[in-house]
């Protein structure tokens, strides 16, 4: 049973996302690094995974939301630019780790969009950050070891906590929120078995 505050069940929400170290960060921004180098196939190859595993997210795009096969996914425009939206927003947050005001503005931003116009449910975002350490640490195991996947789930969680708090300072949580159970069905569990 979840805890109430006001109208929100806080079971899913922390009172603030858990700082990163400045150990911490220096490894986000050392691994992205590598990454960033290959933005467009890396977040590409995300969304591939993500749309594939989860085609329910796919309703929230109309311009590939016909596209069932990979190669026809890989091909698409509109998926190639959206990846490097998504990319470029990591890459904000990456680069401004030592600033947390302008990590929580472009989280903010990322959020009230997908609430307000793509009225996206939040928990696709949390889905989404398993599938992309997922694929990072598939195709970068040099660099994506135990501890920095730990770091990084860590900046996913933070990243989450931003993005839900955006939702519901547009009021999104208190009323759909009861949307989301649907959701988890047996295939949608993160890699150590937590549902999502």
């Amino acid at each position: 049973m979840g805890v109430q505050r006001g109208e929100e069940e806080c079971e899913d929400r922390p009172e603030r996302a858990e700082p990163l170290s400045d150990t911490e960060r220096e490894i986000i921004q050392d691994t992205w690094g590598h990454v960033y180098k290959n933005c467009e196939d890396v977040g590409v190859s995300v969304l591939i995974r993500f749309f594939v595993n989860f085609p329910s997210a796919k309703q929230y795009f109309s311009q590939f939301q016909d596209l069932e096969d990979p190669e026809e996914m890989e091909r698409s425009s509109q998926l190639r630019q959206h990846a490097c939206r998504v990319m470029n927003a990591i890459n904000s947050v990456v680069e401004n780790l030592h600033d947390p005001e302008k990590v929580s503005s472009v989280l903010a931003l990322v959020g009230k969009a997908h609430a307000i116009k793509h009225k996206v449910e939040p928990v696709y975002f949390k889905i989404l950050s398993g599938v992309m350490l997922e694929v990072l640490s598939e195709d970068f195991p040099e660099f994506f070891t135990a501890e920095v996947q730990m770091v990084w789930t860590k900046l996913m969680g933070a990243v989450y906590w931003h993005v839900t708090g955006a939702y519901t300072e547009v009021g999104w949580l208190q009323v759909s929120s009861s949307a989301v159970p649907h959701m988890n069905t047996p295939h949608d569990t993160l890699k150590d078995g937590r549902n999502v």
